[in-house]
C-alpha cells in the first residue's frame, strides 16, 4: 500500500519536474522572441531621440503641416469610399435574394488581391491626357487642348482616395458580411414587424462595431501605402519619412515623423479594439442567424446589380484588362526583363517569409495560448504589433537593429554583415507580416476544447509531444490558409522590400515600381499583373473558410432551436 502511494507520489513530483522545465524553457523563449521582434519598434524610439539640429524645425515650419493634413484627408476619404461601398454591398448580399447573388457575394473580395499601387499605375494610363479616354473624348467632340474641357485629375489626392478606396472596400465587406450573417434574425423580424426601416434603424447599429473595426483596418492600410502616394505625388506621412531618410540622409527626423504616424495608428487600433469590446451583439433567442432575405422587384434587382457589379468591374476588371491590352500591345518591349529570375526572387522570398511567419506564429501561440498565463499573452501581443505601422517606419527600425547586430559581429570578430542581406528583408518581413500569421492560428486555437493540455500531461505526454501529435494536426488548415495570406501580402509589399532588399534583388513588386516611376507602364504592366494573378486564389480560399465558419454557426444556432 505504502509503496504503491510513494510511487504515484514519486510520479507526481517528476511530472511536476518536467512541466516547471518546460514552462521555464517557454517562457525564456518566449522572452527571447519578445526582445527580438519588439527591437524595431523600440529602436525607432531610440533613433528618435537623436539630435537633428535644426532640421526637424524646419520641417516643422514647412512641409510637416502639410503632410498631416494630406494623411488626415486621404484617411477621410478613403473611408468614405470603402465605407459605403463596403457596407452598401453587404447589405444587398444578405438581404435581397437577386441574380446573381451568389456569385457576386465571392467577387466582391477581388478587388483585395490587387494592391493599390497598381490599379493606381493602370487608372493613370488610362485616364491621362494622352490616354484613350480622353484621346476619345476630344476626337468625338472636337476639342483641340485641355484648356477647351475639364476631366478629373488622376494624379491628385481625390484620385489616390478613389484608387485605394476600390481596393480596400473588402475588409469592410467581409466584416459587415459577417456581422449580418451571426446576428439573430429575430432583430430585423421584430423591425419588420413594427414597420421600422430596416438598414438604418436596425442593420446600421447592429452591424456599427463590424463597420469600426473594419474601417480601421482601412485607414491603417492607408497610412502605409507608399506606392499610391509616391506615384501620385500626395505628400503624406509616409512619403515624407522616405523622402527625409532617402532625399535628406536623416534617419533621426525620419523616425521623429515617424511618431506622428505612431500617434494617428495608436488611434485606429484603439478605435478598432473598442469596437471588438463593443462587437458582442447577444442574440437572445436561439434559431436562425443573418438577415431574412427577400425577392426584389425587377428595378430594385438592378440596383441590386449594379451595386455588387461597379466595385468588382473599377476594381478589378477593368484594370486587368487595361494591363492585359499593355502587355499584349508592347509584347516585345517587356521581353527584356529577366522574368525567370523576378520569379524565383519573388516566389522564394515571399515562401521563406510565409514559412518563418506561420513557425513564429504557431510558437508564440502554443507558447502564450497553451502554456502561459496573462503575462504571456501580454508579451506576445506585443509581439505582433509590427503590421500596425507603415513599412517605410519599420524598416527604420529593422536597419537600427541589423546595424547593432554587425557591430557586435564586428567585435566579436565575425567577418559577417547582415544589414543588406537576404536575413535583414527577411525579418522586416517578419516583424511586418507576423500578426496575419498569429490571427489565422489564433482563431483556430480558440476553437479547440479547453484543457487539452492539462488533459495530456494528465496522461504523461510532455508539451513538446502534445504539440506534435494533438495541437500541430489540428492546425493544418490555419497554417495554410495563413501560409498563403502571408504569402500574397509578402508579393505585394513595397516599401519594406525596396529599402531592405539586397543589391540588385528584384521582385515583381520593386520592379513594376520602378517601370512605373519612370512612365514605362507598358513594360511595368506584366509584373503587376503576376501579383495580381498570385493574389487571387487566397483570397478565394480565405472568402471561403469566412462563408463556411457562418454557415456552420448559422446551422448549429438552427439545431439548438429544433432541440
Amino acid at each position: 500500500m505504502f509503496t504503491i502511494k510513494n510511487k504515484i507520489n514519486a510520479e507526481a513530483q517528476m511530472l511536476g519536474s518536467s512541466v516547471a522545465r518546460s514552462k521555464l524553457l517557454q517562457t525564456a523563449i518566449l522572452c527571447l522572441l519578445f526582445i527580438l521582434l519588439s527591437s524595431p519598434v523600440m529602436s525607432i524610439l531610440a533613433v528618435a531621440s537623436g539630435n537633428t539640429g535644426t532640421l526637424f524645425i524646419h520641417l516643422f515650419h514647412t512641409v510637416l503641416p502639410g503632410y498631416i493634413i494630406n494623411t488626415i484627408l486621404l484617411m477621410c476619404g478613403v473611408g468614405v469610399i470603402a465605407g459605403f461601398i463596403g457596407v452598401s454591398s453587404a447589405w444587398v448580399v444578405c438581404r435581397y435574394a437577386f441574380w446573381g447573388r451568389k456569385i457576386f457575394d465571392f467577387l466582391l473580395v477581388l478587388p483585395a488581391a490587387i494592391p493599390a499601387y497598381i490599379i493606381a499605375y493602370a487608372y493613370t494610363d488610362f485616364l491621362e491626357y494622352s490616354g484613350p479616354v480622353q484621346r476619345g473624348l476630344r476626337a468625338v467632340f472636337g476639342w483641340n487642348n485641355a484648356q477647351d474641357y475639364w476631366f478629373f485629375e488622376i494624379r491628385s489626392l481625390g484620385g489616390a482616395m478613389v484608387m485605394m478606396g476600390l481596393v480596400l472596400y473588402p475588409y469592410v465587406y467581409l466584416m459587415v458580411r459577417t456581422a449580418l450573417r451571426q446576428t439573430s434574425s429575430g432583430f430585423f423580424e421584430v423591425g419588420m414587424l413594427s414597420g421600422r426601416a430596416v438598414f438604418s434603424l436596425i442593420a446600421l447599429p447592429l452591424v456599427r462595431p463590424a463597420i469600426v473595426a473594419g474601417l480601421a483596418v482601412v485607414l491603417m492600410e492607408v497610412i502605409s501605402d507608399f506606392g499610391t502616394v509616391d506615384y501620385f505625388a500626395v505628400e503624406t506621412l509616409t512619403l515624407g519619412i522616405f523622402n527625409v531618410w532617402i532625399g535628406m540622409g536623416s534617419i533621426e527626423a525620419a523616425a521623429q515623423l515617424a511618431l506622428f504616424a505612431f500617434f494617428l495608428i495608436g488611434l485606429l487600433l484603439s478605435a478598432e479594439i473598442l469596437a471588438r469590446r463593443r462587437g458582442g451583439v447577444s442574440n437572445a433567442s436561439s434559431g436562425r442567424l443573418g438577415v431574412p432575405s427577400i425577392s426584389p422587384s425587377p428595378v430594385m434587382n438592378l440596383v441590386c446589380v449594379l451595386i455588387c457589379a461597379l466595385p468588382i468591374g473599377f476594381g478589378f476588371v477593368l484594370p486587368a484588362m487595361i494591363l492585359i491590352s499593355h502587355i499584349s500591345a508592347n509584347a516585345i518591349e517587356a521581353l527584356h526583363i529577366p522574368y525567370a529570375r523576378l520569379v524565383w526572387h519573388s516566389l522564394v522570398l515571399a515562401f521563406l517569409a510565409a514559412c518563418l511567419v506561420m513557425a513564429v506564429g504557431f510558437v508564440l501561440i502554443a507558447f502564450s495560448r497553451l502554456g502561459q498565463g496573462k503575462g504571456a499573452k501580454i508579451l506576445s501581443g506585443i509581439s505582433i504589433m509590427g503590421y500596425a505601422f507603415p513599412g517605410t517606419i519599420l524598416a527604420i527600425g529593422v536597419l537600427f537593429v541589423s546595424g547593432m547586430v554587425d557591430e557586435l559581429f564586428e567585435f566579436l570578430s565575425i567577418d559577417l554583415f547582415v544589414t543588406g542581406s537576404l536575413i535583414t528583408l527577411l525579418f522586416g518581413l517578419l516583424v511586418r507580416f507576423l500578426a496575419v500569421g498569429f490571427g489565422s492560428l489564433n482563431t483556430a486555437i480558440e476553437k479547440m476544447p479547453p484543457f487539452m493540455l492539462e488533459s495530456g500531461q494528465i496522461l504523461g505526454h510532455s508539451f513538446g509531444s502534445i504539440l506534435r501529435q494533438i495541437i500541430l494536426p489540428q492546425m493544418k488548415l490555419p497554417l495554410l490558409v495563413g501560409g498563403l495570406l502571408v504569402f500574397v501580402d509578402v508579393m505585394k509589399e513595397l516599401p519594406l522590400t525596396l529599402l531592405l532588399r539586397p543589391f540588385a534583388f528584384e521582385t515583381f513588386a520593386t520592379i513594376s515600381y520602378e517601370y512605373a516611376k519612370d512612365e514605362m507602364i507598358e513594360v511595368a504592366a506584366l509584373p503587376a499583373l503576376f501579383i495580381i494573378m498570385v493574389g487571387v486564389a487566397p483570397v478565394f480560399v480565405a472568402n471561403h473558410i469566412l462563408r463556411t465558419d457562418t454557415k456552420k454557426l448559422a446551422s448549429q444556432a438552427v439545431g439548438e432551436s429544433s432541440r
